[in-house]
């Protein structure tokens, strides 16, 4: 079968930037390449265009363009042209386009639509109780009316997108999971480890818990004085303080010697994130708002004892007191207490990462996940549910 992708993002040295949008569509590119089916890559708002190939995979680097009014369509059209011509010239059956901002607004095409919700911005406004910006309501509005149908990666966000947006029982949307290429995560000395560590990755926000973090770490400290915080992710402006710094907030709640005790290594290259997590004691993710959650399935993968939120999708990613912890982001006590149990039973913390290893080796797969992905793109090819 041959897929076209629309993305801002991929995880490609020649593509300036990928977070979880661009993991989580990588490790299902590369499994649907490897399963024979070719893929075509349009990727936008680059510094440049570029087109190569590689494994059977078609780059279309789509770069920036300044319009003097009306970029919001123009582009999108812009966009649109270069995909349809492809379509054409290559006879692809479907595209693929993330919720996020509503990219695919005003497009058409003569293949079906399929929408993966990653995460629009009203899910997110929903979730953090702030109010979405008009301009970006419209676009996404426009987007999900126009799919023929969606994929959510947890049935909490297919059902929550669902009610936000008043999509149709008519249209499709098929709950599948991310997934990961799992030989490319193991971790073959799980007890070795460096003691009292705890380790959160992701963005430095406060949709992410990190203003919950200080107050939960301040208690860990409590009971395990030698514990040790290390984060890692690019730092952003708090949106209700008007702070240009979330890093600079976290700061603020900590004595010196609590800083002593915390390393933020602020953004690392993705090959040396496995690395980091394998040395990790504990990892953490006190997040308020999320779709899915891939580095919490990374961690898991990689047999990391995990205390994680426990709104909605974060259930489906893992089993409670099993695989890890639920706790709620604001709950500091209890969250602080499941982290302090965990620094100091390192067999409680081998047998969770081995039962985290087998949740992830049952449920995210990629090669199972791919082809949940083909059988559900054939149905929407062929006309086998309503569109």
């Amino acid at each position: 079968m041959k897929i076209g992708f629309i993305a801002p993002e991929y995880p490609h040295f020649k593509i300036k930037q990928a977070a979880g949008l661009g993991t989580s569509i990588g490790n299902l590119v590369e499994a649907l390449s490897q399963q024979g089916h070719t893929i075509y890559l349009f990727i936008y708002g680059q510094e440049q265009e570029d087109y190569f190939v590689e494994n059977n995979i078609y780059f279309y680097l789509i770069g920036n363009v300044s319009y003097s009014f009306g970029k919001w369509f123009r582009y999108r059209k812009h966009i649109q042209n270069i995909v349809q011509t492809v379509i054409i010239k290559e006879k692809l059956r479907l595209i693929e386009v993330p919720d996020w901002t509503g990219i695919s607004a005003f497009m058409n095409f003569t293949v079906p639509i399929v929408m993966r919700f990653h995460g629009s911005d009203r899910y997110f406004c929903h979730l953090e109780g702030r109010k979405q910006k008009l301009k970006n309501k419209l676009f996404e509005q426009f987007a999900v009316r126009g799919a023929s149908a969606y994929i959510a990666p947890t049935t909490f966000a297919g059902k929550l997108t669902k009610r936000l947006f008043k999509i149709s029982d008519h249209k499709s949307i098929e709950t599948i999971y991310h997934g990961l290429q799992l030989d490319d995560f193991n971790n073959l000395t799980p007890s070795v480890f460096e003691p009292k560590t705890i380790l959160y990755i992701g963005t430095i926000i406060r949709k992410k818990g990190m203003l919950e973090l200080p107050h939960i770490f301040k208690l860990v400290k409590q009971q395990v004085p030698n514990a040790k915080l290390i984060l890692i992710g690019s730092d952003a402006p708090d949106i209700l303080t008007g702070s240009p710094s979330t890093w600079e907030l976290m700061k603020q709640s900590f004595n010196e010697s609590e800083l002593e005790t915390i390393q933020y290594l602020e953004k690392v290259p993705y090959s040396e994130v496995q690395k980091i997590i394998k040395n990790a004691h504990v990892c953490v993710f006190p997040t308020f708002a999320e779709t899915f959650g891939m580095v919490t399935v990374e961690a898991m993968a990689l047999q990391k004892p995990v205390v994680n939120s426990n709104i909605g999708w974060a259930k489906e990613l893992m089993e409670d007191a099993l695989s890890g912890y639920l706790v709620a982001p604001a709950a500091h006590k209890l969250y602080a207490d499941k982290i302090s149990k965990l620094l100091q039973d390192e067999n409680l913390c081998l047998s969770m990462g081995e039962s985290a290893r087998s949740f992830v080796e049952e449920h995210f797969d990629i090669k199972k996940q791919a082809i949940k992905n083909i059988e559900f793109y054939r149905t929407i090819i062929n006309g086998d549910k309503k569109n």
